[in-house]
């Protein structure tokens, strides 16, 4: 293996690979390996994102509807959180938040609840219809992921999955 390249499994070539291939011949003097994992994390990204797109379409839901419902969801009995712990989990501005709860309090999918410790304060409460559409949507998703997955083994999946985290961990630490 010269450097910048990557050991070929079973001998199947994937369009990195060609890419790769063409960037060794145009630019030898380049180390462009981490094209051979980047290239393929942004790939798979896409196709990530265009399948779980289709999963909560088939349950009437935009990814940012599933990405607050889950929060609320992953909040356990009562299923409510405080406007602000979901902005801290959404990663999105007060402004956009506020109208993204608007939207789903018309849809039914959540109701806003006057908070015990602060008058002022509000929490966001799924409702029984947002919860089972949440519910539905990441059964969906969860199969959706699963194909994705292709036929890797647990132990592969489990390697990938460290290796990955490996290489994320910096970026979700505070």
């Amino acid at each position: 293996m010269t450097a910048g390249t990557a050991p070929e499994l079973g001998g199947a070539r994937d369009e990195v690979d060609r890419i790769v291939s063409a960037w060794q011949r145009e630019r030898p003097d380049l180390d462009v390996l981490p094209l051979t994992v980047l290239s393929r994390v942004s790939r798979l990204a896409r196709h990530l994102d265009l399948a779980r797109r289709g999963a909560f379409a088939r349950h009437g839901l935009e990814t940012w509807e599933f990405d607050v419902l889950s929060a609320l969801r992953r909040a356990g009995t009562p299923y409510q959180l405080s406007p602000g712990a979901l902005l801290t989990q959404t990663l999105v501005t007060s402004g956009t938040m506020t109208n993204r709860i608007d939207r789903l309090v018309e849809h039914g999918l959540v109701r806003r609840l006057p908070s015990p410790d602060d008058r002022r304060g509000v929490l966001v409460q799924l409702t029984a219809e947002g919860r089972s559409r949440v519910d539905a949507a990441f059964s969906d998703l969860l199969d959706v992921e699963r194909g994705l997955l292709g036929d890797l083994d647990e132990e592969d999946r489990d390697r990938l999955a460290a290796l990955l985290r490996e290489v994320v961990a910096p970026f979700d630490s505070p």
